[in-house]
């Protein structure tokens, strides 16, 4: 399509004008003539099979009927509602049909003697099928306007319907749309591309994504624009991850020896998995090669990547440099300062803390030593990147909980030394695949995918309300032997008191039902300070309360290996990682440790994959590779913010082969025209600054 002709304001195309075009950007965000052109049907109809009346067996789809109407009468509801109802029939029965509203244009357009296509879904009540609001038309009407076998549905408002503007309405502008564009459409593939993985042409694809003649067209058109969209996302991500690996040169640890070898020897709390030892060997090539290391690494929830983390920074304090490690909350912070100074403990290796909260003669302290060169590592809060936080020579930065941090974090701490430090991306949340190619496509990626020796899976148990006193007695003796037991409820905002109500509530009853003084409880949740917050975590670390009553506030970062239960109430309205996540809590220490998931009877048949996944497996990859495909991409790693959740027809649980070939393209793409300076290619480029024209991977690649 000629670039100039996509940024056509939508009120230009025929048939909408100013009123319907203020709608289309209000209720759909569609702006120009290429929004309109992307506003895919989510369904198509087949318009080409009719149905008797008496055929009539299912609720579940819509079919079409030919037939008369037998009568036609207004009448009302006994709460005074104003109802149409029309006896519709045919050579095998007769169906009911009622309106709520446009009476007078319904009554003005049937006419008893004339024959009329019904289209919609049945409902049945009482043992009889009926029709609410379908679609009607003059049989000759009908014949004349079937445009494609196969129908589109779009989606639409009750806004855009009061101004004609329904699925049909929708259908008929973007029929003038490509009207008004045919034979002007520009290919944006490049035509090597094209040719090689059997496309069709751009035009034909929106014609047939549209108005398909048969399933082959649809089938073709969606593979072209699903490619298309791949593709562009994968020149953005292959174009950073080049950029950045040509134009930043890393630091060279030469010396990686001396600390990291006693610690090693001395100080290594068990043996390393053969996954730490593989991923701490691609992180040594990395800070070894003269290139700026940007790696992820995943590994599940107890998998050791803290370990991993630690031994990195060892290396950078080695070769002469500084290193820090970002975590998103204070709680978690705090938790790795712990563990790694501990882990230190007699090693001449400077460690300190940094949040929001930390005192301001603490703060100048560390601000001097960072500058002096005798702070070896710093672990904070985004406290990190303020400006006022200068290093001496800072090598590497570790970020926990990557997807917590936007890209801007990030890039502040790029900026803390003349050349880029190494960074080090760690995230608890398996990502599939495909998602960490295509969210993560500027980082290489290490996973970590073995438990360290000594940590057994949770065992995870699903129950309902009937079993509470039996639950109630299981946590009673994991107490009696002196274990600890977590018991979380849902905090979702759109309900915030209604949940603040179920967690009080849910207190009183475990209060009943394990009494002071036997029993101490520690509470925590959204609305709570800082201060109480950690008030009431440090009672549950050192052991003084037997159980931790608490919202997702506790998701990450609490570490009690004493902790032995996890217990998760009204579980049905917890995401699959977030469950996940959740249980990873638990089972730290040498105890066998359990979750228990507790629900009501009716679930969703999301809720009952979600529930029976957690029952079986224990694998973060498996369940990240479900939770894909429940929820798709949009909600997972909060994808929202990565400009991925505006894919319009591609989708990353269920495109997975399509996602590799158009980055193997991509990749290609780069090998032979880094700038896209050939000829063949300007229009690849001229529609990649037209689709990331506000972003800033274009002015990257620009």
């Amino acid at each position: 399509m000629n670039f100039e002709l996509a940024h056509t304001p939508i009120e230009y195309i025929k048939g909408v004008g100013p009123k319907r075009g203020e709608l289309l950007r209000k209720e759909l965000n569609i702006h120009t003539l290429d929004d309109l052109l992307h506003h895919f049907p989510f369904r198509y109809v087949d318009r080409t099979t009719f149905h008797t009346i008496s055929d009539i067996k299912t609720t579940e789809v819509d079919i079409q009927l030919i037939g008369k109407f037998k009568s036609i009468q207004e009448s009302k509801t006994k709460n005074g509602r104003r109802i149409l109802t029309g006896l519709f029939y045919d050579d095998t029965g007769s169906v009911e049909v009622t309106w709520f509203q446009g009476f007078k244009l319904i009554k003005d357009y049937i006419k008893l003697d004339k024959t009329y296509v019904l289209f919609g879904r049945p409902n049945y009540f009482n043992g009889t099928f009926s029709f609410i609001h379908p679609e009607l038309e003059e049989k000759s009407n009908a014949e004349q306007q079937v445009a494609s076998v196969l129908q589109p549905v779009y989606s639409t408002t009750e806004k855009l319907t009061a101004v004609g503007l329904h699925s049909k309405g929708i259908s008929k502008i973007i029929q003038n749309a490509l009207e008004l564009i045919k034979g002007k459409w520009q290919e944006v593939l490049p035509l090597k591309v094209v040719e090689g993985h059997q496309l069709i042409s751009r035009e034909e694809a929106f014609l047939y994504i549209h108005f398909p003649q048969s399933e082959e067209q649809l089938q073709k058109a969606r593979k072209r624009l699903k490619f298309e969209e791949l593709f562009f996302i994968q020149i953005s991500v292959v174009w950073q991850k080049m950029l950045v690996s040509q134009n930043n040169k890393g630091f060279i640890f030469r010396e990686i020896h001396n600390h990291l070898r006693t610690f090693y020897h001395q100080k290594l709390p068990y043996k390393l998995t053969n996954a730490q030892i593989r991923v701490l060997r691609e992180i040594r090539a990395d800070v070894t090669s003269g290139k700026q290391m940007n790696r992820l690494l995943q590994g599940d929830v107890g998998s050791g990547k803290t370990l991993v983390a630690l031994q990195a920074m060892l290396m950078a304090v080695d070769a002469g440099f500084q290193a820090c490690m970002m975590a998103p909350t204070e709680i978690l912070a705090q938790q790795h300062y712990q563990t790694i100074s501990e882990m230190l403990f007699g090693l001449p290796v400077n460690v300190k803390l940094l949040t929001g909260s930390t005192k301001t003669a603490e703060r100048r302290e560390i601000h001097r030593m960072l500058e002096d060169g005798s702070l070896h590592i710093l672990i904070g809060t985004h406290a990190l990147i303020e400006d006022t936080v200068s290093f001496n020579n800072l090598g590497l930065a570790v970020i926990d909980e990557q997807h917590r941090f936007g890209v801007e974090q990030r890039g502040k701490l790029w900026k803390k030394n003349t050349q880029p430090p190494h960074i080090l991306v760690m995230t608890a949340t398996p990502i599939p695949r495909t998602l960490a190619m295509t969210l993560y496509g500027d980082l290489e990626v290490s996973v970590i995918d073995e438990l360290p020796p000594g940590r057994k899976p949770v065992a995870t148990y699903h129950v309902t309300e009937a079993h509470r006193l039996r639950l109630f007695g299981f946590m009673k003796s994991e107490i009696a032997k002196g274990r600890q037991i977590y018991v979380v409820y849902p905090l979702i905002e759109e309900s915030e008191k209604l949940d603040l109500l179920a967690l009080e509530q849910g207190i009183e009853n475990l209060q009943r039902a394990f009494p002071l003084p036997d029993y101490q409880f520690s509470v925590v949740h959204g609305r709570m300070s800082p201060e109480d917050k950690a008030h009431e975590m440090e009672r549950f670390v050192k052991g003084i309360s037997n159980i931790m009553v608490a919202t997702t506030v506790i998701e990450v970062g609490v570490n009690v290996p004493n902790a032995t239960v996890m217990v998760i109430e009204n579980a049905e309205r917890f995401g699959l990682s977030q469950l996940h996540q959740l249980r990873g809590r638990v089972g730290r220490g040498a105890e066998k440790s359990y979750c228990i998931l507790v629900t009501g009877n009716k679930l969703s048949s999301d809720a009952k994959v979600r529930i029976e996944t957690m029952c079986r497996t224990n694998d973060g990859f498996e369940i990240a590779e479900i939770d894909l495909q429940l929820r798709g991409p949009g909600d997972i790693m909060g994808t929202r913010q990565s400009g991925l959740v505006n894919m319009k027809i591609a989708n990353l649980a269920t495109d997975q082969h399509l996602v590799q070939v158009t980055r193997d393209a991509a990749l290609s793409l780069y090998k032979d025209d880094p700038k896209l300076t050939k000829p063949e290619h300007r229009p690849s480029l001229l529609y990649y600054q037209h689709l990331y024209a506000s972003s800033a991977s274009y002015a990257k690649i620009s």
